[in-house]
């Protein structure tokens, strides 16, 4: 893959899990002020949340690093992780 489609994938992929970080943020600050119930459910969706961005911001590492023989076998694994915090996310903010 030419080295200009790599960054500006990068750049792209970057800037959506900063923005994800954010709205994680967002909920987390949103959850101090919940009540006592509404913690606890608070509390497992941001652990999700955690565990999904986790993976996906080391996937994204990986990628950043990759050679040109792995990266679309790191890619694939990238959005696979991707979409796994974005699943993680949008079942979070439909509970709250």
């Amino acid at each position: 893959m030419e080295d200009k489609t790599r960054q500006a994938y990068q750049e792209k992929a970057k800037a959506q899990l900063d923005k994800l970080n954010a709205q994680i943020d967002e909920l987390k600050a949103k959850s101090g002020r919940a009540k006592a119930e509404a913690k606890i459910e608070y509390r497992d969706k941001l652990a999700q949340l955690y565990t999904a961005r986790d993976t996906a911001s080391a996937k994204f590492q990986e990628l950043q690093h990759s050679k040109e023989a792995a990266w679309t076998e790191i890619k694939q694994g990238f959005e696979k992780a991707w979409t796994e915090l974005d699943s993680a996310w949008r079942n979070a903010i439909a509970k709250f």
